[in-house]
């Protein structure tokens, strides 16, 4: 597999992979919606390999200090991103998932997401400053409102906003323009 240049395009041969592995799953009755099946991309080495150079190819310039990226998916990408840079990770919890940290969190909640939920957001305190360059890592951008969040929670600490960097982007231009969200594949690619 031909890997992405560290600071170019990603590799064709990534774009046809993540594409070629996707699936569209209905679960059952009682969905009002088909769910994204990205399982695959985990299991593919090349892809894992390439994934992190791609994401934050577009970033590069701005020089990173920090990646960010929420439960779940994003706490398997947010490592690619920020080994790929040389930079540090920092997740970003859900009180959802049941597993917060101790000590002083700083939260925000987001906007409405796809499914008209809000969810409460957390960083540890102390993981983010005003030193920062934060680029935000996740797999789906579909309304920006997870984003929106952890750009607050950025804000309230002081640190540098540079945007998301995503596999799917599937928001409205004018939400990944604000948010600076860049991505791999525009979501009509995903059939």
């Amino acid at each position: 597999m031909a890997f992405p240049a560290p600071d170019g395009p990603p590799a064709p041969d990534l774009l046809g992979r993540l594409t070629d592995q996707f699936r569209w799953v209905d679960p059952g009755p009682g969905s009002s919606h088909l769910v994204s099946d990205i399982s695959r991309w985990w299991r593919d080495p090349q892809v894992l390999a390439a994934l992190g150079p791609a994401l934050v190819a577009p970033f590069r310039d701005a020089r990173p200090t920090v990646v960010v990226a929420p439960a779940v998916t994003g706490l398997m990408l947010g490592p690619l991103a920020a080994t790929a840079l040389g930079v540090g990770f920092v997740p970003v919890h859900k009180p959802g998932d049941g597993r917060l940290p101790s000590g002083p969190l700083v939260w925000a909640q987001s906007p409405p997401d796809f499914r008209g939920r809000r969810v409460d957001l957390a960083v540890r305190e102390h993981l983010i400053g005003p030193d920062d360059r934060v680029l935000m890592v996740d797999d789906w951008v579909a309304t920006g409102a997870q984003a929106s969040a952890v750009r607050e929670i950025c804000a309230t600490r002081g640190a540098h906003w540079l945007g998301v960097a995503a596999i799917v982007v599937d928001c409205p231009p004018e939400v990944a323009h604000e948010l600076g969200v860049r991505g791999l594949l525009d979501s009509g690619r995903l059939t």
